[in-house]
């Protein structure tokens, strides 16, 4: 039985979050971790918390062990936008979007 795990309203655009996400995607959990550790970006992070989460939530329900678990989907959906004007030259404006984003991760059992 899949388990899984959300983060809404990142405050990380979709186009940081993918590459991540397609890094570890089909990855046993703990290699997944060790891989989300040692990587520079802040995106990495937030990402591993989610797995955690999935992780914590699969021992919850499933009374398992962590070391069984692999990510069986990951992803990252567009969440809402904040949009913001800034003045510029001659009294126009130009609008600022905020890039959001929401990360669903799956953890299932590797012998499933």
């Amino acid at each position: 039985m899949s388990v899984k795990a959300v983060s809404t309203n990142t405050g990380i655009s979709v186009k940081k979050v993918k590459p991540i996400i397609d890094l570890i995607r089909g990855m046993p959990v703990e290699e997944a971790m060790t891989v989300l550790r040692f990587m520079p970006s802040p995106v990495a992070a937030r990402v591993a918390k989610v797995v955690k989460s999935a992780v914590a939530n699969a021992e919850n329900e499933l009374v398992g062990r962590s070391s069984e678990l692999r990510i069986v989907e990951i992803f990252a959906n567009e969440g809402p936008r904040m949009k913001r004007f800034r003045a510029r030259a001659r009294g126009r404006v130009a609008q600022i979007i905020r890039r959001n984003s929401h990360i669903t991760v799956v953890v299932d059992e590797e012998g499933v």
